[in-house]
């Protein structure tokens, strides 16, 4: 039996920390939280001042038995959870099922699965943080408040499956706030007038109307624009300015956790839930050749851009011995380090040397992307700025202004290794001042303003960040259990709310109005942060909050009164002949009997495609969804034809074999494909932009 027993979370961290210690040391994963409160009841004791009652989890019997077993028979223990609230909560429950004292110094943090920090980290140990723990509480109790008080009343006065959470509760607001602000957005028109000129070498450049003198003018309509154009010489067009300005364009810091999933979704089209499960993967060691399993990045939930000097002065080495000392930046002194267990730093490949390229072999196709977008992340950081030469030329017609830009990227800096940004070069050709520019032709163009556009995970993760909601290891589940839920819809990357998410957005508005409200969920979070720092008992935030919210739950109860979210029909119920109508269900809409409970038929509502199933040729092909709201195609004659299909038939026959095709579409790819693979025939759509 080995002296030393180490507890982390999963698995996959403790075969890579295993490898580290050596011999005398066992590591064992408790698979995430091995206490929590009960799924069946509320499991908070609100008489007994809001006290939490924790059981251990359904399922963790032989995980918890075999900690104990293990930890009887240890020198030592040490929990090696996470090194965050939800990590330290983890280890106090550890604590709490193995009867270690908590003035026992058994905890161990680390931002990084790496040899030298996980030994580092083994022997300076501290206590459990328990000020992490009771900001953790106040959240898990908090939200079980809301929760387990809101949802049971949706149950009876909307439908049953129904849930209401603190954050969930203000992203759907948010969402269905932008679409109301798209519904009654109202279009005006305006015009731009761009001009075609060449210099006196006969080179074509672009500029754009700015207005009369130095005023800038808005162009309302082609009278407005036609007007301007017949007040124009056409011979006159003289060049009165041309200003030279230099310009930087500064690296952005390494990735916060909200950062990572923003720059995920626009650069690599990862959702939120994506990002973060191929971060945990990165995080929690990779296997290469010769090393064995190592983490590749660091703790990927953060909100701090802090480097810790040693992973600097190797970036500034590498950075100087592949391109040289013109593309060192400026050192950013950071705080000092305070050894094995300092704060969290930023999302950060653990080793500047293991360049994507070198370890690509090794990665999945997803893991690779997502690692070359941190790794040159990190590195360009700490890299010299790029400088752009900008031109700004004037362009005078009597009293009319006309203006050209352009660039010119003059040093790459940290674009040369951030392959994710972009130089965006416009070459302007030489102009000099008085100089007479011949007019190739005038580009006037109508366009209308356009309303705010929906919400990507990304902006609005960027929007619950800058508002105060939420915290780093919030926010792709929140989005995730929107979606989930069915209360927020996907169109390609845009949320939008559902007839559901409006319904449970309209009862939060005029019942829990301050639950949801902005401010107040960012005040909340500002809280849970006085308790980790120690400034508030938990308790005390609990009791603030509670008072007025019981008494809305009350008022709800009273108010509220059953929603009908039924809708009829005129199609007849084949068991009985009245009419169906139709249901919200948990996975969308359905038709049930108006004459229930006396008949209770059900059947769904087929989406029909206008194709024929290319299997039965009898039946029509539906769109159906799966459990986790995945769109696949079926036959409506199921069960007794079981077509299947996670791509749409098209109801097109294969000129070379004569099978049935079906629409292909990824992000690179949009065909019609025979469904015979070892044909093999495929053909181009084209899309309408």
């Amino acid at each position: 039996m080995s002296k030393y027993l180490v507890i982390v979370e999963s698995p996959a961290k403790a075969k890579t920390i295993e490898k580290f210690l050596g011999k005398n040391y066992t590591v064992l994963a408790s698979i995430g939280h091995i206490r929590d409160l009960p799924k069946s009841k509320m499991g908070i004791n609100i008489e007994e001042d809001f006290e939490p009652n924790y059981i251990n989890i359904r399922g963790k019997g032989d995980v918890i038995k075999d900690l104990k077993k293990y930890a009887k028979k240890a020198d030592k223990v040490f929990l090696a959870t996470d090194p965050d609230r939800e990590g330290e909560a983890i280890a106090w429950h550890l604590a709490n099922i193995l009867g270690i004292d908590l003035d026992e110094e058994v905890r161990v943090t680390f931002n990084e699965i790496t040899k030298n920090t996980v030994k580092e980290a083994i022997k300076h140990p501290t206590t459990i943080k328990t000020e992490l723990v009771d900001a953790q509480q106040a959240r898990r109790v908090l939200d079980r408040l809301v929760g387990y008080s809101i949802s049971p009343l949706l149950w009876r006065k909307v439908r049953k499956g129904l849930s209401a959470g603190r954050v969930q509760s203000v992203a759907t607001k948010m969402i269905c706030d932008r679409e109301a602000q798209i519904k009654a957005f109202d279009s005006e028109e305006y015009w731009t007038l761009d001009f075609n000129f060449q210099n006196q070498d006969k080179k074509s450049f672009k500029g754009s109307y700015i207005g009369l003198g130095q005023e800038k003018a808005a162009i309302k309509n082609e009278v407005d624009v036609k007007r301007i154009m017949s007040d124009l010489d056409k011979n006159q067009f003289i060049v009165e300015n041309v200003q030279m300005k230099d310009k930087i364009r500064k690296p952005q810091p390494c990735f916060t956790t909200s950062r990572l999933q923003q720059e995920a979704s626009n650069k690599l089209g990862f959702s939120t839930k994506k990002t973060m499960i191929v971060a945990q993967q990165l995080y929690e060691g990779i296997k290469l050749p010769k090393i064995g399993s190592v983490g590749l990045i660091t703790y990927m939930r953060t909100d701090s851009t802090r480097i810790s000097e040693d992973a600097k002065t190797a970036v500034l080495e590498f950075v100087e011995e592949n391109f040289g000392k013109a593309y060192l930046g400026e050192t950013v002194v950071s705080k000092k380090s305070k050894g094995a267990q300092e704060a969290h730093e930023a999302i950060r490949a653990t080793d500047v040397l293991r360049t994507p390229d070198s370890i690509e072999a090794h990665l999945t196709k997803d893991q690779m992307k997502l690692y070359k977008l941190i790794w040159e992340r990190f590195v360009a950081s700490l890299m010299a700025p790029a400088r752009v030469e900008g031109l700004t030329v004037d362009i005078r017609n009597k009293e009319h202004l006309i203006r050209s830009n352009g660039q010119r990227q003059v040093f790459d800096g940290f674009l040369k290794v951030y392959s994710f940004g972009t130089s965006n070069d416009k070459i302007l050709p030489e102009i000099s001042i008085g100089e007479k520019l011949m007019l190739e032709e005038m580009l006037p163009e109508q366009h209308f303003t356009q309303p705010p556009p929906r919400y990507t995970e990304a902006t609005l993760v960027k929007e619950m960040e800058e508002k105060g909601i939420g915290r780093p290891s919030t926010y792709a589940p929140t989005i995730s259990t929107v979606i989930s839920r069915g209360y927020v819809g996907r169109d390609k990357k845009n949320l939008y709310p559902t007839e559901l998410g409006e319904i449970i957005n309209e009862i939060m508005e005029n019942y829990f109005k301050r639950v949801i409200e902005v401010n107040f969920t960012a005040d909340m979070e500002m809280q849970f942060d006085d308790i980790e720092e120690g400034k508030i008992p938990w308790k005390d935030v609990i009791k603030s909050f509670y008072g007025s919210f019981e008494t809305l739950i009350s008022k709800a109860e009273e108010d509220i009164e059953k929603v009908d979210l039924s809708e009829p029909t005129d199609i007849p119920c084949e068991v009985c002949g009245s009419f169906m109508n139709i249901k919200h269900g948990r996975f969308g809409k359905f038709l049930a009997c108006s004459n229930y409970p006396e008949c209770t038929n059900t059947k769904p509502i087929l989406k029909t495609i206008d194709v024929k199933c290319p299997e039965c040729g009898e039946g029509d092909v539906i769109e159906r969804k799966t459990k986790k709201l995945k769109t696949f195609y079926g036959c409506s004659r199921f069960p007794e034809c079981n077509f299947m299909s996670w791509h749409k038939p098209v109801g097109k026959k294969c000129p070379t074999c004569n099978k049935s095709m079906i629409e292909y579409k990824t992000k690179k790819k949009h065909e019609y494909r025979c469904t015979d693979k070892e044909c093999g025939y495929s053909e181009e759509i084209m899309d309408e932009n």
